[in-house]
């Protein structure tokens, strides 16, 4: 038997070599693949290394004390939600804005082999114009009393992030999990619209056909997050919120703590480069990236330094190096200690950048993960 097996092994290395060596010469399955994605690793970089320093220039941080950070969180807050901080982030308990529904102790199969899960609860959001979100609190069984907010990105819903949240859940954190808008299990509704009929969304850029003088689609991007952790203060007693998200998740993980001061720390992974160094056709971003009346508000420079700001705060941006999809290389060195700088002078919070060069995808890394729970636990 053990030499039938042994047979079987030899053959099957054999037919795999010869596989490979026929893949390169002969450019059959998966050779486009492999190449392109070469192709596009070698052109991203070629890109970057011929960027013209010289004729560079960066958008301006206007911010020099706590008071012009207030400023521009009030005006970011009345924008989104055409509401004041005081109606939005309440701190009254009577007056805080809580999910439409919530189901305890849901049984979902793709994750019940999570480690050291008690259970799960889904909180459901209805929002303006029929769009929802799905999220899922992960309860850790043995927890830490900390939790984690991970943010999904435009591949797909939360699911993709499995891994992510049975990193969070093994290392005692509950995990509260998001996907964007129009994502996995978040709807995809028909919305009617005036002159233009039906239109059912499932695209980001299709937001812009909902603007008005009195609503942002960017609502849907951060009113689940804001009532979801309503719903927590008031019915746990986590020490920290903490925010992990991967590449449109990242651009969440971005600004949203810039908007609530709730989030201690806060992690994006292939989320975001200021607008000026987007010299990549990947890099452009849907709808919520190039939102030029977010922008005017605040560059992202400025989100950056608001999303570190505060006592027991700080903001990571993780880079993948050789990121085929979005925002790879080393562009970040070009604003990095401008960032330090600005934190510096208000005395309070911190901001990194961790390069990931371990692996050549669109990913949160082991490594990444390594390094963002060292950073927690600090």
């Amino acid at each position: 038997m053990k030499k039938i097996l042994g047979t079987i092994i030899a053959i099957a290395l054999i037919a795999s070599f010869f596989y490979g060596l026929s893949v390169g010469t002969y450019k059959i399955f998966p050779y486009e693949n492999l190449n392109s994605f070469k192709d596009e690793i070698e052109s991203n970089e070629k890109i970057t290394k011929n960027f013209d320093v010289s004729n560079f220039e960066l958008s301006s941080i206007d911010i020099q004390e706590e008071s012009d950070i207030r400023k521009i969180r009030d005006e970011l807050i009345f924008y989104i939600w055409d509401a004041p901080p005081s109606i939005i982030f309440s701190t009254d308990n009577s007056s805080k804005i809580l999910p439409t529904s919530i189901e305890k102790n849901i049984v979902d199969k793709r994750f019940s082999s999570l480690d050291n899960l008690q259970k799960i609860d889904k909180l459901t959001i209805e929002m303006k114009n029929d769009v929802n979100s799905i999220v899922y609190l992960f309860h850790a069984e043995q927890s830490n009393d900390e939790l984690i907010i991970y943010h999904q990105g435009h591949s797909g819903g939360f699911i993709n992030g499995k891994s992510t949240i049975n990193y969070f859940l093994k290392n005692g954190y509950s995990v509260m999990a998001f996907s964007m808008p129009l994502m996995g299990m978040n709807n995809q509704p028909i919305i009617n619209i005036e002159n233009l009929g039906s239109i059912k969304f499932f695209d980001h850029d299709q937001f812009q056909l909902l603007e008005s003088k009195n609503f942002s689609p960017l609502n849907y991007f951060f009113t689940p997050i804001n009532y979801s952790l309503n719903y927590l203060d008031l019915n746990y007693n986590f020490k920290n919120y903490h925010m992990v998200g991967i590449s449109g998740g990242g651009w969440t993980s971005t600004i949203y703590p810039a908007l609530d001061t709730r989030i201690s720390k806060s992690f994006a992974v292939s989320g975001s480069l200021p607008l000026s160094l987007r010299i990549n056709s990947q890099d452009i971003g849907d709808y919520e990236q190039i939102q030029p009346e977010l922008y005017k508000i605040a560059n992202y420079l400025e989100f950056y330094v608001i999303s570190s700001y505060g006592q027991n705060r700080e903001f990571v941006q993780v880079f993948n190096k050789f990121d085929p999809c979005c925002f790879s290389g080393t562009l970040f060195e070009l604003y990095e200690n401008e960032i330090h700088e600005s934190i510096s002078k208000l005395n309070s919070g911190s901001f990194e950048i961790i390069l990931d060069d371990t692996h050549k995808k669109h990913e949160i890394s082991e490594f990444a993960l390594n390094s963002i729970l060292e950073k927690i636990q600090a």
